[in-house]
């Protein structure tokens, strides 16, 4: 039970459809309340286009989701008033936004309210699939460094610079307006500390890496001769964009009057610096050396660490990266995932209920269709799919790819064909466990967090027996926030370093699922049948 003045952070996690606002205990990371706020206007589903792949965000949600969440999580509390110490904030990402000179996100501004392009756009927004063809073709060309060499060797249209270019060439007068592009994981943090110059944003290690093309290697970002190389209009950004990245254990600033009169809380309590949910949610995991993290939501991010001075020169091909200090500042960082994950099954949902939004039975088919699919063998009744219904994140990026359901007949049924989308997604992430393994990277462990990997004992244990690895699914519904508050402990000083934070405040074990050695025998094969598929959508891709 929480005593009065208990000493808490306040973890912030801006998801892809709501923010969660969490306040965690600094002693052992007990969750003591939360609260969740749904954008407004992305409910609404203004400013998107699905069947051109445009998904925008307006700050103006996030900024009145995170007052709300924050509200209500303190309220949740009652009369017990924790002693918030510290704020850590993570994000979706690559979700980058234009903003002004004085810092503000240029949506908010007089002009640009309804412009799309002027907005966040979010991660799964893939209208610049042409920016990030030229992107891979002049980083190959051999005219410059090939600076894709630690994003995995392909750029991806999800990520920060193919995001920006498009606006550039597409829509002048925004890209004329912005002073700045940030990340959504660095802007938060501006807000809440009172930035009012742009070139005082702090810059996350985290997303300047895995989508800015950031490295030590080169200095900092790619170089001024490289940007207008890609497009002259790039030049005008004003270069260079930024210089210095911060890991996320320490303070971005302290938070501003302004915000801390909103949220009821004390000026000048550290704000840590922004990073991705995934790379967070890691840490809110508990992430040791080599284990392989698996946020399994809307899409998936899985992040693995690893020291640096084990990994070397080794590179890994085809994920999302790999960063110094992007998930443990002093771990080697790596990123792969899949563009679509949970919004498989929430598509298939849609196609099921088209025509009941309406009615008093809309409510959600997927616990009944897991039920049914549960009692099916491996391969339900001859039923393939290939998980790419928002093209392919890892391993290899490509965006143009499209997802195939195959083997169908009469005898067909939801539940079967659910089952296949199932073994789709479990296929798709044993190509990513085996990408790392193949260019020398370890996978000892994998852990599941996030609602689906808790709520869905199907999906985990089709993984494990695709894989053939046990599942360890974390207990915490809300380990992105949980991380985020391990990070605003440490940006506190309230541990010496993020290893004594994560050790105390991660969230334990809940369940672990064991592989079926008989349905491996049979998702072994029907792998190949996956591999085959795969193979045909990339070459349907190019005609």
């Amino acid at each position: 039970m929480a005593t009065d003045q208990q000493t808490c952070t306040l973890g912030l996690d801006f998801g892809s459809d709501s923010v969660r606002a969490v306040i965690v205990s600094v002693e052992n990371g007990d969750e003591l309340a939360s609260a969740v706020a749904t954008y407004p206007r992305w409910a609404e589903g203004k400013f998107c286009d699905p069947t051109r792949q445009q998904f925008r965000q307006h700050p103006a949600d996030h900024l009145e989701a995170m007052t709300s969440a924050v509200k209500g999580a303190l309220a949740e509390m009652g009369d017990q008033k924790p002693d918030i110490i510290g704020i850590g904030v993570d994000t979706t990402g690559s979700s980058p936004m234009p903003l002004t000179a004085d810092g503000t996100a240029l949506a908010l501004k007089d002009g640009f309210a309804t412009d799309p392009d002027a907005m966040c756009i979010l991660w799964k927004d893939h209208t610049s699939v042409k920016e990030a063809e030229d992107i891979n073709t002049l980083c190959h060309s051999g005219k410059f460094p090939d600076y894709t060499k630690y994003v995995g060797g392909i750029y991806s249209s999800e990520w920060f610079w193919a995001k920006i270019l498009n606006v550039g060439r597409n829509n002048p007068e925004v890209f004329q307006a912005a002073a700045t592009w940030v990340e959504f994981c660095d802007w938060i943090p501006s807000v809440l500390t009172g930035v009012d110059d742009a070139n005082n944003v702090v810059r996350g290690v985290c997303a300047a890496g895995h989508k800015a093309l950031w490295n030590p290697e080169f200095d900092g970002l790619p170089s001024l001769e490289w940007m207008t190389a890609l497009d002259p209009c790039l030049g005008n950004l004003g270069y260079p964009m930024f210089t210095e990245t911060r890991t996320s254990d320490q303070s971005a600033g302290g938070l501003s009057e302004e915000w801390a009169g909103r949220f009821g809380l004390k000026a000048g309590i550290p704000v840590a610096v922004g990073a991705f949910d995934c790379h967070m949610g890691a840490v809110g995991a508990g992430i040791e050396d080599y284990s392989l993290v698996r946020v399994m939501g809307t899409s998936t991010c899985d992040i693995l660490v690893a020291p640096p001075e084990e990994v070397g020169d080794t590179l890994v091909r085809g994920i999302c990266g790999q960063v110094p200090g992007s998930a443990m500042p002093d771990s080697i960082g790596f990123e792969a995932g899949q563009s679509s994950f949970g919004d498989v099954f929430a598509w298939f949902e849609r196609i099921l209920t088209w025509n009941r939004k309406s009615s008093a039975k809309s409510g959600s088919l997927l616990p009944e269709l897991e039920a049914e699919a549960a009692l099916l063998p491996p391969g339900g009744y001859g039923e393939r799919a290939l998980d790419w219904l928002n093209g392919r994140r890892t391993p290899d990026a490509d965006q143009t790819v499209k997802a195939i359901i195959a083997g169908l007949h009469l005898g067909s049924t939801a539940p079967s064909i659910y089952r296949a989308l199932i073994e789709a997604t479990a296929f798709g992430s044993r190509a990513i466990v085996e990408r790392f393994e193949e260019q020398g990277i370890p996978v000892k462990k994998i852990v599941g967090i996030g609602g689906i990997a808790r709520k869905s004992d199907l999906i985990s244990q089709v993984c494990a027996d695709v894989m053939n690895r046990s599942i360890y699914v974390i207990e915490s519904d809300q380990c992105c926030a949980r991380g985020a508050a391990i990070f605003a402990a440490t940006a506190a000083g309230a541990y010496d370093d993020i290893h004594a934070a994560k050790d105390a405040m991660h969230s334990p074990v809940e369940k672990v699922f064991e592989p079926n050695p008989e349905a491996h025998k049979i998702y072994d094969e029907l792998y190949k049948d996956y591999q085959r598929i795969g193979a045909f959508a990339g070459e349907l891709s190019k005609s």
